[in-house]
């Protein structure tokens, strides 16, 4: 099908109003992922950031709320936090589970901070095993590294033993904002952005 480059006519209200609020957002130097962490949201996370960094030093307030997703992707935000010069502001919202805690635990513990009804969940990787049982083992033992690795980055991150952590991601492990904090998750629940 042939489009045309030079299409000439004026974006739409939805798409003037989106590159709006893409501006303002990029200005206040402030960075959202809500929703599942796919490579698509991971390499989106990154070019704000990777832009924001080069921009200024000033801080970046991300803004997370993310049932979790796929291990990788997060590694990716979780690596390019540390990466970049710019110092960024966690703050978790609504919740912050799986994948999602995982690039939480990718800036420094005092630059942590979640809101009062923000719930966190930490637990061990799943996988969906398929195919030749070679395969499968195969699966399984990168399964298990990746759990240990998950638990090695929740211990260092939040101050407890390793043999805790293991412990306490064999099973889903809900905590609000308070158990959060006394976790180490976050150094602190704020109720308003100057609280920053």
């Amino acid at each position: 099908m042939f489009t045309n480059d030079t299409d000439t006519r004026p974006p739409t209200p939805q798409a003037q109003g989106s590159a709006f609020l893409e501006e303002k957002a990029f200005r206040a130097r402030t960075v959202l992922v809500f929703g599942t962490i796919t490579d698509t949201v991971a390499a989106e996370t990154v070019r704000r950031l990777l832009a924001l960094d080069a921009d200024a030093d000033a801080p970046i307030d991300m803004i997370v709320s993310s049932p979790g997703g796929h291990l990788e992707s997060g590694d990716v935000i979780h690596d390019v936090l540390r990466f970049i010069n710019a110092p960024v502001n966690m703050i978790g919202t609504g919740w912050v589970g799986s994948a999602a805690t995982h690039l939480f635990l990718g800036v420094p513990r005092e630059r942590r901070v979640c809101l009062p009804q923000t719930r966190f969940l930490i637990h061990q990787p799943s996988g969906g095993a398929g195919g030749p049982a070679s395969d499968i083992a195969i699966q399984a033992k990168e399964i298990m590294k990746a759990r240990e690795r998950i638990a090695q980055v929740i211990a260092r991150e939040c101050g407890q033993p390793l043999e805790r952590v293991r412990a306490d991601i064999e099973r889903d492990l809900w905590m609000p904002a308070e158990e959060a904090l006394a976790y180490g998750l976050i150094s602190r629940v704020i109720e308003r952005r100057t609280e920053l």
